[in-house]
């Protein structure tokens, strides 16, 4: 599921999105949760590069057993990466098959160049060699083989990030949440323990209203808010501050204000982060001034 750092993410990337072009709050609150219904396909998407991925595996199996002359290694093949257990169970999830399904443009074709090409760089790399040479057989060496394949040949790979953004371009923003989700997803499998439910996006209401209210105060609240902002610049002018500086220090003070329950501490932090993810390393510094400065002014613990 999302945590609040992404859900704040979203909301972030929802008002820098209703600055450059305004539309009616509903429009925007209801364009920002399909958004994050998105991040979902994106995670189905990612766990089936790994079961295609196996599939690739089992046909190249299944090519070589029919050759006129065989080797043999094409007899009698090496089987122990298309029985990963991890990767079985991937294959065998109700949830993800249900929702490919109804999506199929979430599949991948045993032909796709970039698959291909992936499989053919796993299949040279020594990790993979040594797992495959390997006499250990055990749930939690496929479970380990498979977290680190994940990592070095999808979280890390340029050429399925750039594929993923030319698909869906907000995709390229999200990439680093699905790869969390990919890897929590790994992780929680456990052995004979079929996992019919997959990581959900949004967790339940309390999540929902919560990217909602902070979504609609800091938009309701924008300019009362931007003159918070402009009252604790020294020597600098409001509009020499960058769109997307303003906006993460818009939406943090709108959270102080609405959210007393949260620490101030803990949003600034937060804050710090996601200028991290969307910003300069400058603002790092600059987000976290204003932000103490305002809580000190006000007194928020």
């Amino acid at each position: 599921m999302l945590g609040r750092r992404q859900i704040r993410e979203k909301v972030v990337k929802t008002l820098y999105s209703y600055h450059q072009n305004p539309i009616k709050t509903d429009v925007l609150e209801k364009n920002m949760f399909t958004e994050i219904e998105k991040i979902y396909h994106l995670y189905i998407y990612e766990l089936n590069f790994l079961v295609a991925l196996k599939d690739l595996a089992e046909n190249q199996i299944e090519i070589a057993r029919n050759k006129y002359i065989k080797t043999q290694e094409d007899i009698n093949p090496n089987l122990k990466f298309v029985k990963n257990q991890v990767l079985l169970q991937l294959e065998n999830n109700e949830e993800r098959i249900s929702f490919t399904a109804k999506h199929k443009n979430l599949n991948w074709e045993l032909h796709d160049e970039l698959l291909v090409k992936t499989f053919q760089r796993i299949v040279a790399g020594k990790r993979y060699q040594d797992y495959m040479q390997s006499d250990e057989l055990s749930f939690e060496d496929d479970q380990k083989f498979v977290g680190k394949l994940f990592l070095r040949y999808v979280a890390e790979n340029e050429d399925l990030h750039d594929r993923l953004e030319g698909l869906e371009i907000s995709w390229g923003d999200d990439f680093h949440i699905t790869n969390s989700m990919v890897q929590k997803t790994i992780g929680f499998l456990k052995e004979n323990q079929p996992t019919h439910t997959l990581i959900k996006t949004i967790k339940d209401e309390e999540d929902r209203a919560f990217a909602k209210k902070l979504l609609l105060q800091s938009i309701s609240h924008w300019d009362i808010t931007e003159k918070k902002v402009e009252e604790r610049l020294e020597n600098w002018d409001l509009d020499r501050i960058s769109l997307m500086d303003k906006i993460l220090l818009i939406a943090a003070i709108s959270e102080i204000d609405f959210f007393p329950l949260t620490p101030a501490r803990v949003i600034i932090n937060e804050y710090i982060e996601i200028s991290k993810v969307f910003a300069t390393d400058r603002s790092q510094i600059f987000v976290n001034g204003i932000l103490d400065k305002y809580t000190k002014d006000i007194s928020r613990a």
